[in-house]
């Protein structure tokens, strides 16, 4: 694949980092956001999950149904590639399928949709035992939502439209709010969490960007700071980024291939 002979040239002989958004677990079955199949999306934002029980009620009742398809998702090609190169990760992502692959320092930016956080107390739980409760308080919502479809959202959100009778559950421990443990829509990235990404963003030679647009602010600032340090930045993505006027070296092709053909260049020595 001569897309990656050139990304492996690039790479030879430089500690690098990858920063990973939606476009790398598409071959998972999580749509992206943004990708040529994505469909338009009210996203909740944060204010209004933490004040408007209506908004957490409509979260949770597509929550409950989309983690029946999300919360099985397995790592593609493209993240076990990553995880056999062996590099540090930052990830835009919150399915924690890079772990799953074997990566052994990722950074979850935007946190991981498999855990739960109260907004009370701060008591932290597995998503997993709160579907549990979800569904022995719903037992009528048994619909699954196939996964590989638009209809599942990358932060396990899901399309339904029935949501108005269904019953959210609280804390165990204070019997506050609970939410999904990510960054929600107007909400914040923690900033010792930025400054442990910053940090791997200096101690790198070089930033791979796969599968991310970077349309948001959170993942382009550290494009933008590596290419000031004059680092080589190289972008694969299908379709263009905001980072396309930085990037040393630009690829418009999908993640899962690339990585895979760039982790079978640089185990071959083909990088030089």
């Amino acid at each position: 694949m001569p897309a990656a002979a050139d990304l492996a040239a690039l790479l030879a002989g430089r500690r690098w980092l990858a920063l990973t958004g939606a476009g790398l677990s598409t071959d998972s079955g999580i749509p992206d956001y943004r990708g040529r199949e994505a469909r338009p999306y009210r996203p909740i934002l944060f204010n209004d999950f933490r004040t408007r029980p209506q908004e957490r009620r409509r979260y949770w009742a597509r929550s409950m149904q989309g983690w029946r398809s999300f919360g099985v998702a397995r790592p593609n090609a493209g993240h076990v590639a990553l995880a056999a190169l062996g590099v540090p990760v930052i990830t835009q992502n919150v399915d924690g399928l890079h772990q799953a692959a074997g990566s052994a320092r990722v950074l979850d930016l935007h946190g991981r949709i498999d855990a739960v956080v109260c907004l009370d107390c701060g008591a932290t739980s597995q998503r997993a035992a709160l579907q549990e409760r979800l569904e022995r308080a719903n037992p009528g919502v048994t619909g699954t939502i196939p996964a590989g479809t638009a209809e599942i959202r990358p932060d396990g959100d899901a399309v339904v439209d029935d949501w108005h009778d269904f019953v959210v559950v609280d804390c165990e421990a204070c019997g506050g709010v609970l939410k999904p443990d990510v960054v929600m829509f107007g909400e914040s990235v923690p900033p010792p969490r930025v400054a442990d990404a910053y940090a791997l963003v200096d101690d790198a030679d070089a930033l791979v960007v796969a599968g991310s647009s970077l349309t948001v602010m959170s993942g382009l600032r550290f494009v933008r700071h590596a290419a000031r340090q004059g680092k080589p930045v190289a972008i694969v993505n299908r379709g263009a980024t905001r980072g396309d006027d930085v990037a040393t070296l630009r690829l418009d092709a999908g993640t899962t291939e690339t990585l895979t053909a760039l982790a079978a260049a640089l185990a071959g020595g083909l990088a030089g």
